[in-house]
Protein backbone atom coordinates (compact mmCIF):
# COMPACT_ATOMS: atom_id res chain seq x y z
CA UNK A 1 0.00 0.00 0.00
CA UNK A 2 1.42 3.38 -0.99
CA UNK A 3 0.79 6.68 1.22
CA UNK A 4 -0.94 9.85 0.09
CA UNK A 5 0.80 13.07 -0.13
CA UNK A 6 -2.33 15.70 -0.45
CA UNK A 7 -1.72 18.56 -3.21
CA UNK A 8 -4.27 20.53 -1.22
CA UNK A 9 -5.86 24.41 -1.65
CA UNK A 10 -9.28 25.78 -2.18
CA UNK A 11 -10.45 25.86 -5.77
CA UNK A 12 -8.69 28.54 -8.36
CA UNK A 13 -5.47 28.97 -5.75
CA UNK A 14 -2.79 27.37 -8.17
CA UNK A 15 -3.26 23.06 -7.79
CA UNK A 16 -3.00 22.32 -11.48
CA UNK A 17 0.27 24.72 -11.44
CA UNK A 18 1.67 23.04 -9.09
CA UNK A 19 0.50 19.44 -10.39
CA UNK A 20 2.34 20.87 -13.97
CA UNK A 21 5.63 21.58 -12.40
CA UNK A 22 5.75 18.23 -10.42
CA UNK A 23 5.12 16.28 -13.29
CA UNK A 24 8.04 17.78 -15.32
CA UNK A 25 10.38 17.47 -11.95
CA UNK A 26 9.42 14.31 -11.78
CA UNK A 27 9.65 12.98 -15.29
CA UNK A 28 12.51 15.01 -16.18
CA UNK A 29 12.61 14.94 -19.81
CA UNK A 30 13.72 17.11 -22.43
CA UNK A 31 10.44 18.63 -23.93
CA UNK A 32 7.28 19.88 -21.79
CA UNK A 33 5.06 17.12 -21.14
CA UNK A 34 1.66 17.70 -22.72
CA UNK A 35 -0.33 19.60 -20.29
CA UNK A 36 -3.89 17.24 -20.56
CA UNK A 37 -1.02 14.47 -18.59
CA UNK A 38 -0.45 15.93 -15.92
CA UNK A 39 -2.76 13.52 -14.04
CA UNK A 40 0.08 10.59 -14.09
CA UNK A 41 3.14 9.75 -13.08
CA UNK A 42 2.21 9.61 -9.73
CA UNK A 43 -0.06 12.18 -9.27
CA UNK A 44 -3.54 11.66 -9.44
CA UNK A 45 -6.33 14.15 -10.91
CA UNK A 46 -8.30 14.11 -7.31
CA UNK A 47 -9.91 12.52 -4.65
CA UNK A 48 -13.63 13.09 -6.45
CA UNK A 49 -13.27 11.06 -9.19
CA UNK A 50 -15.94 8.69 -9.57
CA UNK A 51 -13.78 5.34 -10.12
CA UNK A 52 -12.64 5.38 -6.98
CA UNK A 53 -16.22 5.76 -4.86
CA UNK A 54 -17.21 2.76 -7.90
CA UNK A 55 -14.76 0.27 -6.68
CA UNK A 56 -16.61 0.20 -3.25
CA UNK A 57 -20.03 0.54 -4.33
CA UNK A 58 -20.72 -0.51 -8.22
CA UNK A 59 -24.14 0.79 -8.44
CA UNK A 60 -24.78 4.02 -10.55
CA UNK A 61 -23.11 6.89 -9.32
CA UNK A 62 -26.98 8.61 -10.37
CA UNK A 63 -28.42 5.98 -7.34
CA UNK A 64 -25.71 7.12 -4.61
CA UNK A 65 -27.32 9.80 -2.04
CA UNK A 66 -25.12 12.22 -0.29
CA UNK A 67 -25.03 10.16 2.47
CA UNK A 68 -23.81 7.16 0.55
CA UNK A 69 -21.17 10.04 -0.32
CA UNK A 70 -19.92 11.04 2.67
CA UNK A 71 -19.30 7.67 4.11
CA UNK A 72 -17.12 6.28 1.31
CA UNK A 73 -14.93 9.51 1.07
CA UNK A 74 -12.23 8.31 3.35
CA UNK A 75 -12.49 4.93 2.13
CA UNK A 76 -12.11 5.64 -1.21
CA UNK A 77 -8.78 7.60 -0.64
CA UNK A 78 -7.82 3.92 0.80
CA UNK A 79 -8.47 2.65 -2.34
CA UNK A 80 -6.27 5.34 -3.83
CA UNK A 81 -3.42 4.00 -1.90
CA UNK A 82 -4.01 0.52 -1.85
CA UNK A 83 -3.51 1.05 -5.81
CA UNK A 84 0.00 2.75 -5.76
CA UNK A 85 2.83 1.11 -4.11
CA UNK A 86 5.26 4.18 -2.29
CA UNK A 87 4.08 7.78 -2.16
CA UNK A 88 1.34 8.80 -4.62
CA UNK A 89 -0.13 12.78 -4.86
CA UNK A 90 -3.60 13.57 -5.08
CA UNK A 91 -5.24 16.90 -5.51
CA UNK A 92 -8.46 17.93 -2.97
CA UNK A 93 -9.85 21.06 -2.29
CA UNK A 94 -11.92 19.34 0.94
CA UNK A 95 -11.05 20.91 4.16
CA UNK A 96 -9.83 18.73 6.74
CA UNK A 97 -13.35 17.94 8.45
CA UNK A 98 -16.01 15.88 9.41
CA UNK A 99 -19.33 15.69 7.23
CA UNK A 100 -22.09 13.81 9.17
CA UNK A 101 -19.68 12.57 11.34
CA UNK A 102 -17.45 11.15 8.67
CA UNK A 103 -14.08 12.45 7.56
CA UNK A 104 -13.32 14.40 4.69
CA UNK A 105 -9.45 13.19 4.57
CA UNK A 106 -8.05 10.02 5.50
CA UNK A 107 -5.50 10.51 7.54
CA UNK A 108 -4.23 6.70 8.25
CA UNK A 109 -3.31 6.67 4.87
CA UNK A 110 -1.60 10.06 4.87
CA UNK A 111 1.64 10.92 4.71
CA UNK A 112 1.89 14.58 4.87
CA UNK A 113 0.20 17.35 2.27
CA UNK A 114 1.56 20.46 0.02
CA UNK A 115 -1.15 23.46 0.80
CA UNK A 116 -1.40 26.03 -2.01
CA UNK A 117 -2.48 29.07 -1.06
CA UNK A 118 -3.78 32.53 -2.98
CA UNK A 119 -5.25 35.58 -1.77
CA UNK A 120 -9.34 35.13 -1.86
CA UNK A 121 -9.51 38.69 -3.94
CA UNK A 122 -7.77 36.59 -6.91
CA UNK A 123 -9.67 33.48 -5.90
CA UNK A 124 -12.90 35.22 -6.05
CA UNK A 125 -12.20 36.50 -10.01
CA UNK A 126 -10.74 33.21 -11.02
CA UNK A 127 -13.66 31.30 -9.52
CA UNK A 128 -16.50 33.04 -11.09
CA UNK A 129 -14.91 32.81 -14.51
CA UNK A 130 -14.16 28.98 -13.85
CA UNK A 131 -17.84 28.11 -12.85
CA UNK A 132 -19.48 31.22 -14.84
CA UNK A 133 -21.10 33.10 -11.72
CA UNK A 134 -20.88 36.21 -11.18
CA UNK A 135 -18.69 37.99 -8.68
CA UNK A 136 -21.61 38.59 -5.89
CA UNK A 137 -22.21 35.06 -6.11
CA UNK A 138 -18.35 33.77 -6.27
CA UNK A 139 -17.75 36.15 -2.97
CA UNK A 140 -21.31 34.61 -1.37
CA UNK A 141 -20.21 30.98 -2.25
CA UNK A 142 -16.55 31.81 -0.59
CA UNK A 143 -18.10 32.76 2.67
CA UNK A 144 -20.04 30.05 2.48
CA UNK A 145 -19.50 27.73 5.67
CA UNK A 146 -19.64 23.93 5.02
CA UNK A 147 -19.93 24.84 1.17
CA UNK A 148 -20.20 21.45 -0.83
CA UNK A 149 -20.75 21.57 -4.29
CA UNK A 150 -23.16 19.08 -6.45
CA UNK A 151 -21.29 16.33 -7.77
CA UNK A 152 -20.96 16.97 -12.07
CA UNK A 153 -19.30 14.85 -15.09
CA UNK A 154 -16.89 12.15 -13.55
CA UNK A 155 -16.55 13.40 -10.16
CA UNK A 156 -18.83 13.12 -6.68
CA UNK A 157 -19.76 16.14 -4.78
CA UNK A 158 -17.40 18.02 -3.40
CA UNK A 159 -16.67 19.83 0.16
CA UNK A 160 -15.21 23.22 -0.08
CA UNK A 161 -16.27 24.79 2.84
CA UNK A 162 -15.47 28.56 3.11
CA UNK A 163 -12.03 29.82 1.82
CA UNK A 164 -11.19 30.59 5.56
CA UNK A 165 -12.43 27.50 6.75
CA UNK A 166 -10.39 25.76 4.03
CA UNK A 167 -7.21 27.74 4.74
CA UNK A 168 -7.39 27.12 9.09
CA UNK A 169 -7.92 23.73 8.40
CA UNK A 170 -4.61 23.06 6.56
CA UNK A 171 -2.57 25.52 8.19
CA UNK A 172 -3.44 26.10 11.85
CA UNK A 173 -0.55 24.15 12.88
CA UNK A 174 1.79 24.90 10.33
CA UNK A 175 5.20 22.12 10.22
CA UNK A 176 7.78 20.12 7.95
CA UNK A 177 4.64 18.40 6.92
CA UNK A 178 2.97 20.31 5.29
CA UNK A 179 4.55 22.85 3.56
CA UNK A 180 1.94 26.23 2.45
CA UNK A 181 3.03 27.56 -0.71
CA UNK A 182 1.71 30.88 -1.50
CA UNK A 183 0.42 30.98 -5.35
CA UNK A 184 1.79 34.65 -5.11
CA UNK A 185 5.24 33.33 -4.45
CA UNK A 186 5.13 30.90 -7.05
CA UNK A 187 4.14 33.32 -9.74
CA UNK A 188 7.22 35.77 -8.56
CA UNK A 189 9.91 33.12 -7.98
CA UNK A 190 9.06 29.35 -9.09
CA UNK A 191 12.23 28.20 -9.29
CA UNK A 192 12.32 28.93 -4.94
CA UNK A 193 8.82 27.94 -4.46
CA UNK A 194 9.93 24.88 -6.05
CA UNK A 195 13.02 24.49 -4.00
CA UNK A 196 10.74 24.88 -0.83
CA UNK A 197 8.35 21.85 -2.00
CA UNK A 198 11.60 19.60 -3.01
CA UNK A 199 12.99 19.82 0.52
CA UNK A 200 9.42 18.88 2.01
CA UNK A 201 9.99 15.82 -0.67
CA UNK A 202 13.87 15.02 0.21
CA UNK A 203 13.97 15.47 -2.91
CA UNK A 204 17.77 16.25 -4.13
CA UNK A 205 17.45 17.73 -7.30
CA UNK A 206 19.89 19.64 -9.50
CA UNK A 207 19.71 22.94 -9.89
CA UNK A 208 19.54 22.23 -14.05
CA UNK A 209 16.75 19.58 -13.58
CA UNK A 210 15.20 22.47 -11.29
CA UNK A 211 15.09 25.06 -13.56
CA UNK A 212 14.32 22.54 -16.24
CA UNK A 213 10.43 22.07 -14.55
CA UNK A 214 10.20 25.58 -13.92
CA UNK A 215 10.81 26.37 -17.86
CA UNK A 216 8.61 23.36 -19.09
CA UNK A 217 5.70 24.12 -16.65
CA UNK A 218 6.07 27.66 -17.01
CA UNK A 219 2.47 29.78 -17.36
CA UNK A 220 3.58 30.96 -20.87
CA UNK A 221 4.39 27.16 -21.87
CA UNK A 222 0.61 26.19 -20.12
CA UNK A 223 -1.05 29.06 -21.84
CA UNK A 224 0.93 28.05 -25.07
CA UNK A 225 -0.41 24.36 -25.04
CA UNK A 226 -4.02 25.27 -24.15
CA UNK A 227 -4.13 27.16 -27.06
CA UNK A 228 -2.91 24.48 -29.52
CA UNK A 229 -4.37 21.36 -28.05
CA UNK A 230 -6.95 22.33 -25.39
CA UNK A 231 -7.31 21.24 -21.74
CA UNK A 232 -9.38 19.00 -20.15
CA UNK A 233 -9.85 20.02 -16.98
CA UNK A 234 -11.06 23.62 -18.59
CA UNK A 235 -15.05 24.02 -17.65
CA UNK A 236 -17.44 24.59 -20.34
CA UNK A 237 -17.97 28.34 -18.86
CA UNK A 238 -14.19 29.54 -19.96
CA UNK A 239 -12.67 30.65 -22.68
CA UNK A 240 -9.35 29.57 -21.20
CA UNK A 241 -8.16 27.75 -17.83
CA UNK A 242 -4.65 29.38 -17.72
CA UNK A 243 -5.90 33.35 -18.02
CA UNK A 244 -3.08 35.41 -16.79
CA UNK A 245 -0.94 33.78 -14.28
CA UNK A 246 -0.15 37.40 -12.81
CA UNK A 247 -1.37 38.12 -8.45
CA UNK A 248 -3.05 41.69 -7.94
CA UNK A 249 -5.60 41.17 -11.49
CA UNK A 250 -8.47 41.51 -8.84
CA UNK A 251 -7.51 45.59 -8.53
CA UNK A 252 -8.70 45.56 -11.99
CA UNK A 253 -12.29 43.65 -11.22
CA UNK A 254 -13.10 44.14 -7.49
CA UNK A 255 -15.50 46.98 -7.01
CA UNK A 256 -14.58 48.61 -3.55
CA UNK A 257 -17.66 47.59 -1.98
CA UNK A 258 -16.53 43.74 -3.13
CA UNK A 259 -13.49 44.07 -1.74
CA UNK A 260 -14.56 45.42 1.72
CA UNK A 261 -16.93 41.90 1.72
CA UNK A 262 -14.38 39.48 1.12
CA UNK A 263 -11.94 41.64 4.08
CA UNK A 264 -14.95 40.75 6.12
CA UNK A 265 -15.62 37.46 5.60
CA UNK A 266 -11.82 36.44 5.73
CA UNK A 267 -9.81 39.51 7.60
CA UNK A 268 -8.51 37.16 9.79
CA UNK A 269 -7.35 34.66 7.32
CA UNK A 270 -5.71 37.21 5.32
CA UNK A 271 -4.15 38.88 7.93
CA UNK A 272 -2.39 35.89 8.46
CA UNK A 273 -0.83 35.63 5.31
CA UNK A 274 -0.17 39.75 4.92
CA UNK A 275 -3.34 39.23 2.23
CA UNK A 276 -5.41 42.54 3.78
CA UNK A 277 -4.58 45.72 1.02
CA UNK A 278 -4.20 49.01 2.34
CA UNK A 279 -6.68 50.92 3.07
CA UNK A 280 -9.38 48.13 4.18
CA UNK A 281 -9.73 47.11 7.72
CA UNK A 282 -11.05 43.96 9.75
Amino acid sequence: MGNIIWLASYPKSGNTWMRALLHNLFTNAREPLPLNEIGGGGIRTGATNLNWFQALDPRPPAQWSAANIDRMRAPAQKVIADAHQGSVFVKIHAPVMHVAGHPTVNLSVSTGAIYILRNPLDVAVSFADYAGLTLDRAIAMMATHDLVVPRKGAYVNEVYGSWSQNVLSWTASPGPGLPVVRYEDLAENPLEALRKVTAFLRLDASPERLERAVRHASFEELQRQEESAGFIERSPAQERFFRSGKAGGWRDVLSPEQVRHIVAAHGQQMARFGYIPEGYET
